[in-house]
């Protein structure tokens, strides 16, 4: 469990200080910070997601990170790095955009990492150096902002490293096709199993909340039924869904948290493949081999649309 203090910003120099100590080792909780993958995880207050999240992490550095609130609204919000000790230190800037795409105001970020006995002391010192008459209520929520922002880093480096599966693959096809070859169950069928598997039935209710579940057929003969609820839909960037196997009687087992995250590359799409909780590794190394075979079928359909395009 994390524990945290925090020290109420002084208004006239609009600096906050917050501390938190993670169940974590150092090197988790730093990479949290600067894989822009895990960062998408969680950043941002409780019940944002982040379809944008891009960080070149060196002195000069680019920050761009779109915070999509509960509601749909997308809050922009750009940086700079100016100091990076690995393990030790960030240093960085941030400012939220209007809808002009001019900053309301900038802050200078510094965040201080200390490591003992595979837990993580984090220090997060945020001091307003620039802002506009209309930032004001922004920066009131600034503090609350980043208590809910650094419970869910302490929820997500909780999971261990074994627990956790990731995969990247790039496909030479638009981002939006690869978007719907995930959420139209007619073809999904073409390539929701792995090898040598058939998919002899798909529905998708694609909204959060809406429930989808399919049918695959292994070799031997035998139907299996796995299925879960989406929990985050931004069309052509995220997908969040719960996923489990059925048992003989219909109920789920070995639930666990698939994020699908998709970005253009030149023409082309990287999708990067998240799944969290696993209950052990070789469950995991299983859902591996599983999940990296139906993604080369994803890639041989995604072929076969190019070409029939």
């Amino acid at each position: 469990m994390a524990r945290g203090s925090s020290a109420a910003p002084r208004s006239a120099e609009r600096e906050l200080v917050l501390t938190h100590v993670l169940d974590a080792p150092l090197e988790r909780v730093f990479a949290a910070w600067t894989d822009p993958n895990r960062m998408a995880q969680w950043w941002g207050p409780k019940g944002f997601t982040n379809p944008v999240c891009e960080l070149d992490v060196r002195p000069g550095g680019a920050i761009r990170i779109h915070m999509r609130a509960p509601d749909g609204s997308v809050y922009p919000m750009i940086g700079e790095y100016r100091e990076i000790v690995a393990g030790e230190r960030l240093v960085f800037t941030s400012a939220a955009l209007d809808p002009a795409g001019r900053p309301l105001f900038q802050v200078l970020d510094t965040v201080t990492f200390s490591g003992h006995a595979g837990r993580t002391t984090v220090t997060v010192r945020a001091r307003v150096f620039d802002e506009t008459p209309e930032a004001a209520r922004h920066l009131d929520g600034m503090s609350a902002g980043w208590k809910m922002t650094l419970e869910r880093l302490a929820a997500a480096v909780a999971i261990p490293a074994d627990r956790e599966l990731w995969i990247t693959r790039v496909f030479d096809a638009p981002r939006e096709l690869v978007f719907r070859a995930w959420t139209e169950p007619e073809r999904a069928m073409h390539w929701f199993a792995p090898r040598g598997c058939a998919v002899t039935s798909c529905t998708m209710d694609v909204r959060p909340g809406g429930a989808w579940r399919s049918c695959m057929r292994w070799p031997d003969g035998s139907d299996h039924w796995q299925g879960g609820v989406f929990r985050e839909i931004v069309p052509p960037d995220l997908l969040v869904f719960t996923y489990a196997w059925e048992d003989a009687d219909g109920r789920p087992k070995h639930e666990s948290l698939v994020t699908v995250r998709l970005a253009e590359r030149e023409g082309k799409t990287e999708l990067v493949f998240h799944q969290a909780v696993f209950e052990s590794m070789s469950s995991r190394d299983s859902h591996a081999g599983g999940w990296g075979s139906t993604l080369e079928l994803l890639g041989e359909h995604l072929a076969k649309e190019g070409r029939s395009a």
